[in-house]
């Protein structure tokens, strides 16, 4: 199915052919279980048709109802922040611990 017969289609005929799809790609994978598919191929070209379907569905819902324009977020005022000193922080205990450890298993 192409994008141009899908616009051709109307809404009631758009939404049948959605679930005549998934019906289909259902059905496959039944198949699948016990092993008769045939073309594996089917999947894709099913689930690409149903993607067409759904953005055409999709675009219609966004003609018929258009979004008002969003307004500009105001812009944020922040004082600037301080510099950092350059002074690190010393080591927890327990980190402190965990390195004496590894240590003591490496030399051992």
């Amino acid at each position: 199915m192409t994008g141009e017969e899908v616009r051709k289609l109307r809404d009631d005929e758009l939404k049948a052919e959605l679930a005549r799809l998934r019906n289909k790609i259902f059905d496959l994978r039944t198949q699948t279980v016990t092993d008769k598919v045939a073309d594996s191929s089917q999947f894709s070209k099913a689930k690409r048709d149903i993607a067409r379907l759904l953005t055409e569905r999709t675009a219609r819902h966004a003609a018929k109802n258009p979004k008002p324009a969003a307004k500009a977020p105001a812009a944020k005022v922040t004082a600037p922040r301080a510099k950092a000193t350059g002074t690190a922080k010393a080591p927890t205990a327990k980190k402190a611990a965990a390195k004496k450890t590894v240590t003591k298993k490496a030399k051992a």
